[in-house]
């Protein structure tokens, strides 16, 4: 065994029906090392840290710790032998508080043999203290503050204080920055890089290239269940991870086809929602992508949602085609041709457990059932047209949804809607969480349904690449207002930064 290695796979392989997620991989974490894995959704990445982390057992293989074989048996037992994974969607009790979730499952108790609720409390007030949170107000108070009142950044950042107070000696963390702010992710950057000074094995699972040559010393590249490339960091670049990634190299990073504006699809004029937005007025014409920038909080999502039929109007004009919308529920969005994909696919543009076909058609069962019966060819033959139109990967229309990738997630949201024929399509955060490759995948869908000049899209992203890539004009906004409205051409990420932060006068 290497020098310095503290975890070592061997020959790993694990099979599910019909298909085969780990092809005899080997891997290995050394201590004091950031290692990342990069890789399409599906090329095996998860699978092999579940493996680790003992939520799956391998069909063949061998596991080494500090050179000794190891059979885990489960996420107790690999907690206990120094492993903590921390989740892209962290998994919590919204009514625990800060103190009762770092020693969930470790209550210590006293002589009486009841719960030493004063040692908790100390404990977590000083490893808050060390760990240099004890400035964070929601965090501080470990007696009374619930998870519930937590930023997603905060409990990511509890989740690694679990694995410090435990600790552990290999962190593995799967998208930690995926739903957080810049400012956030870099905190937690700071954090990784502060755990690898103190001797710690870090294994990082990102789709930010920018992310992981910032903090990585190996990279590790898998595609279709195999490793097919690792090397340290300086070794690689960006372009050569992409490619080996994807199995092609990839021309261009953001396929716009260049569109004129034609009519006016959406005019929102003077939207409130009081103590949420105020004073929102944007515009949408056919044939563009405009984009919605700002930091998490600025107000982005909680406009669209309103537009949507999701959340509450106070005040404000919505009109479409210059004929004004009253928009009290969603069925009042859609009926005036207005859809929206959520950011959060999982939780509200899907039911997981369900197939292909029956999401596509939740929405549009007033299309396919009248005249007292289900019209069940018309439904599989737009339903299959969509598949097809969209290139999602399934290996039925009758798979569950929970069992495609990210990306093929995301598709079938938008297919859903897609088949309503809408002329105003709002994507928030429509790449969050997939693949380069997945995310191509998305750029060139979005380009092929404004192409025609009879819809338009609203993007809202975090990611300042895609926005300045992908859209025509970009809307930044800051604290529940449009600081500014910025045209293709005039838009940079340092401008659009100045707007979000307040640091630039208002052009709007």
């Amino acid at each position: 065994m290497a020098e310095n290695v503290f975890l070592e796979l061997k020959n790993i392989t694990k099979a599910f029906p019909g298909v085969i997620a780990l092809d005899n991989v080997s891997f290995s974490a050394r201590r004091g090392e950031v290692h990342a894995l990069c890789g399409e959704n599906g090329a095996g990445k998860s699978t092999l840290m579940k493996i680790i982390n003992g939520l799956y057992k391998a069909d063949s293989g061998d596991i080494y710790l500090e050179g000794k074989p190891v059979h885990i048996q489960n996420p107790v037992d690999a907690g206990n032998q120094g492993i903590a994974m921390i989740y892209q969607e962290c998994t919590y009790v919204p009514e625990m508080t800060v103190a009762e979730s770092l020693f969930l499952g470790n209550l210590p108790v006293n002589k009486f043999g009841t719960i030493n609720w004063k040692y908790i409390y100390q404990q977590t007030e000083e490893l808050l203290q060390a760990e240099g949170l004890i400035d964070n107000p929601r965090m501080v108070d470990g007696l009374q503050t619930k998870l519930k009142y937590l930023s997603i950044a905060d409990i990511q950042m509890l989740e690694i204080l679990k694995a410090i107070h435990k600790d552990s000696s290999i962190l593995i963390m799967d998208e930690p920055t995926s739903s957080i702010a810049q400012k956030e992710a870099d905190d937690l950057l700071n954090k990784v890089l502060d755990l690898k000074k103190r001797g710690k094995s870090i294994i990082y699972i990102s789709h930010k290239m920018d992310e992981i040559f910032k903090i990585a010393d190996r990279i590790t590249i898998f595609r279709d269940g195999r490793v097919v490339g690792s090397d340290e960091a300086k070794n690689l670049t960006i372009d050569k991870v992409i490619s080996l990634m994807v199995g092609r190299e990839l021309s261009n990073d953001y396929p716009k086809i260049e569109a004129a504006a034609g009519e006016e699809l959406l005019r929102v004029e003077n939207l409130n929602r009081i103590g949420v937005f105020r004073d929102i007025n944007f515009t949408l014409h056919a044939g563009e992508i405009v984009g919605f920038a700002g930091l998490v909080g600025a107000g982005r999502t909680e406009v669209a949602r309103a537009v949507g039929g999701l959340d509450p109007i106070d005040s404000g004009t919505v009109k479409v085609r210059n004929k004004k919308a009253a928009i009290k529920k969603v069925a009042d969005s859609v009926n005036n041709g207005i859809a929206m994909c959520s950011e959060d696919r999982r939780r509200y543009g899907l039911v997981l457990m369900r197939s292909v076909r029956e999401n596509m058609g939740l929405p549009n069962l007033a299309r396919y059932i009248y005249g007292g019966y289900l019209h069940k060819n018309k439904e599989l033959v737009e339903i299959q047209e969509q598949c097809g139109n969209l290139k999602i990967k399934t290996p039925s229309i009758e798979t569950p949804a929970a069992n495609l990738s990210g990306g093929n997630q995301q598709k079938v949201v938008v297919a859903k809607w897609l088949i309503k024929d809408p002329a105003v399509l709002i994507l928030d955060e429509p790449t969050r969480g997939i693949d380069v490759g997945a995310k191509y995948e998305i750029y060139k869908l979005m380009s092929e349904i404004v192409k025609d000049g009879r819809k338009g899209i609203i993007m809202i992203s975090s990611e300042m690449p895609e926005l300045l890539g992908m859209c025509d004009r970009i809307y930044v906004m800051s604290k529940g207002k449009i600081a500014a409205e910025l045209k293709r051409g005039e838009f940079s990420q340092e401008l659009i930064m100045q707007y979000a932060t307040d640091s630039a006068k208002a052009s709007v």
